[in-house]
Order: C-alpha cells, then sequence, then structure tokens
C-alpha cells in the first residue's frame, strides 16, 4: 500500500489553501500535479479525498463538481487510473438536482483564505501562533452582476498581505478602512493588533455580510456606539456612503492610519472619495481634535524653547506631529497617513483621482516597488500581487 502524502508538504499545503479558498479548477489540477511529481497519481487523488470529498458537506457543492469533472479528465488524458470513489461521487453530483443558488444574485458561499508565512520570517510569524493564518469568509458568487462588495478583490488580498508582512505600520494604531467589503483587511489589522479598527461601507447588505465575517470569525463587532469608546477588543463597523459622509462624522474618526482596496474605481465616486481622504487626512483638523481631546495642556514647542498654549502641532517637510503634554513625558505623534492598494483597470479614471486629490492638496507617493509584501498567497493562481499598485497618501497644509 502507498504511503500517503504529508500534509505538512509545502505542495500538499498549497493545494490544501486552494481549495479552501476555491481557486479555479484548472489551478487545483495544476497544483496536484505539482504534488505527484508531474502527475496526479494514486496518492494524490487519496489525498484529495481524504481532505475534502470524503465529507464534502462543508464544500460548495457545483464548485466540487466542477473540480471532480477537471480532475477526472486529466486523469484520463494521462492515461492514469481514477478512484472508483471518485467516479461514484461525480455520478452522484451529475445525477442530483441542479443547485438552485447558481443562479441567485444573492447567493452566498464561505472561502477559507490561508495565509501561509515561510519558515524564514520569524519576526511575522510572532504575529500568528503557527505556520498558517486562516479566514473563514462568506462571499458572493456574483462578482460581475452587482455583488461587487461581497466579493474579495485583487487589493484586499494585497493589503492583507501587506499587514501581515509590515504589522509595525499598524500595530498599536487606530486604523480605518474605506470600502471595507468582506472585511479581510480588518480581520488582519485585528491580528496585528491594531489599537483600533473601524471599517466601514456604503452598501448596507454589504454591511450586514462584513458584520457576519467578523462574527464568524470569532472577532467582537461595534456599532453605532460612540467612536470613542476605548474597548480594543472591538472591531467597529460603520455605514458610511462617501457622498453624504459630514465632515464633522469623518473628524470623530481620528484615524492614525486610512486604508483602501481597489476603491478607485467610478469616475462619478472619485470626487466624493478625494473628499473623504483630504478630511481624514488634513492634519490641521487631526491636530486640532487630538489636542482638543489632550486637554488645554497640549501646546506647541519652539526650537528656542518656548510654549504657545495652542492646539498642539509642528509642521515640517509636510508632516504634522502632535505633542502631547502630560507633564511626565512628550508624546510625539505623527499625523494619519493612508495606504490606497488598486488594480489600474482604467487609465483615465486613476490619472482623474491623482488630478483630483492634488487639487485637494492631498500628496501622492507610490511605494509599488520600495514596499513589498511577502508573498504569503503563493498558492493562489488567480491572484497576481504584480498587478497591484501601493500609493501613500498625506494631506500637504
Amino acid at each position: 500500500m502507498e504511503e500517503k502524502l504529508d500534509l505538512s508538504l509545502p505542495c500538499c499545503q498549497h493545494l490544501l489553501s486552494a481549495i479552501l479558498a476555491m481557486e479555479p479548477s484548472d489551478c487545483l489540477v495544476s497544483l496536484a500535479r505539482a504534488c505527484g511529481g508531474g502527475s496526479i497519481t494514486d496518492q494524490v487523488q487519496q489525498f484529495i479525498w481524504d481532505h475534502f470529498l470524503s465529507v464534502p458537506g462543508d464544500f460548495h457543492a457545483p464548485y466540487l463538481r466542477n473540480f471532480l469533472k477537471k480532475l477526472i479528465t486529466q486523469v484520463e488524458f494521462d492515461r492514469g487510473c481514477v478512484l472508483d470513489h471518485l467516479y461514484e461521487l461525480y455520478a452522484h453530483y451529475m445525477t442530483s438536482s441542479k443547485d438552485d443558488c447558481l443562479g441567485k444574485r444573492d447567493a452566498r458561499i464561505c472561502k477559507r483564505i490561508s495565509f501561509l508565512f515561510p519558515d524564514d520570517c520569524s519576526e511575522l510569524q510572532s504575529c500568528s501562533l503557527s505556520r498558517v493564518l486562516e479566514f473563514s469568509l462568506q462571499c458572493s458568487l456574483n462578482m460581475l452582476e452587482g455583488d461587487t462588495g461581497c466579493s474579495i478583490w485583487p487589493s484586499s488580498l494585497f493589503l492583507s498581505e501587506l499587514i501581515l508582512s509590515h504589522p509595525e505600520l499598524f500595530s498599536h494604531k487606530s486604523c480605518f478602512e474605506i470600502g471595507s467589503g468582506v472585511g479581510l483587511v480588518g480581520l488582519c489589522l485585528a491580528h496585528v493588533k491594531a489599537s483600533k479598527v473601524i471599517l466601514s461601507d456604503g452598501d448596507l447588505s454589504t454591511l450586514v455580510n462584513m458584520k457576519f465575517n467578523l462574527e464568524l470569525n470569532h472577532l467582537n463587532v461595534e456599532a453605532d456606539l460612540p467612536l470613542r469608546n476605548k474597548d480594543p477588543s472591538m472591531v467597529k463597523c460603520l455605514y458610511l456612503p462617501w457622498e453624504s459622509a459630514s465632515e464633522s462624522e469623518l473628524q470623530d474618526i481620528m484615524p492614525d492610519v486610512v486604508l483602501g482596496a481597489d476603491v478607485i474605481y467610478d469616475p462619478v465616486c472619485l470626487p466624493h472619495l478625494v473628499r473623504v481622504l483630504a478630511i481624514l487626512l488634513n492634519q490641521m483638523n487631526f491636530c486640532r481634535q487630538r489636542a482638543s481631546c489632550d486637554g488645554p495642556s497640549s501646546n506647541i514647542e519652539h526650537e528656542n524653547g518656548e510654549h504657545d498654549h495652542i492646539d498642539a502641532i509642528e509642521i515640517a517637510d509636510g508632516r504634522c506631529k502632535v505633542i502631547y503634554n502630560d507633564s511626565s513625558k512628550c508624546l510625539r505623534k505623527e499625523a494619519p497617513v493612508a495606504y490606497i492598494a488598486c488594480v489600474i483597470r482604467n487609465i483615465e479614471t486613476f490619472s482623474c483621482f491623482l488630478s483630483l486629490g492634488e487639487q485637494a492638496n492631498l500628496h501622492f507617493v507610490d511605494l509599488t516597488d520600495s514596499l513589498k509584501p511577502v508573498n504569503l498567497l503563493c498558492y493562489m493562481q488567480s491572484y497576481n500581487q504584480a498587478s497591484v499598485r501601493l500609493l501613500r497618501i498625506t494631506f500637504i497644509n
């Protein structure tokens, strides 16, 4: 009897992660071949059966049916032997009634996204108890039929890898995401221990789905409560349409870091998006809010050592720092920064965003080549990290 495949092998871990994430069948077949040294052996088929097909209740039946069809076709094309129980299961799928949810716009499936930490990244693994960090996400089946907010977009995968690869940029900071979708970025922010995680979306059905996903992954969700609540174990979810968000509402958020994934897509929405970013990143608003929260003891410290008892603002090189004076120490805190990840699908739309941003005193730095995340989703052939651009945005007073 042949020895079973070891799940700890990278090729097996990649195949496992790809099926859990519901990668396309061609991707799964390619990974299955890698496990068998170039062919889909009996060992590989048994591995797939043991881990996914013997108890298929947790998987979306049409997805497994399509995968089985592709797998059987490839084994037969290679003149290999298909295990009998694979034939039997495929026959069961073919004779069973059609899945009613295939045509429904609001149909939902559960994908499990696994971030695989390399052995040589001990500093990253310190954020995780194991080499694998897995999140379950309820998603839409029909991304192209209007339910975009409940789909997993490439830039959200990129930002999630960035957060887990560079936790020092987000840990112990108040983080706010615009257009949070399924909530994956928020889950990663909570994992690296951001001091506050605030997620938002302008679509109510997306917001409901996002809250479900946070709770599915054992996070407490705080909604419709004051944002200044100090409970760090809570993730806050806001209904925030860009076009109607008020300046006072945005200033109350007071984030250290703003994030956005694939939010530059609709030219009609761009003026509203730029306005939201400008308010969130405005250093003067930020500093005045921080100073007012800190009380009358806040002050500006000049180079000569004198202090003015007004808002605690220090500006240099387009950056702003707040000085907190609590009689024991001064804490300098940088003004907020935004990290926006996007796939450029229409260069005119992207250029319009940059132009509107410059008119609103936003300063853009392209970090695509200088701040790269570790490839933690190496099993995903449907996701190309290199297709995503990363912008760092600040406000210039």
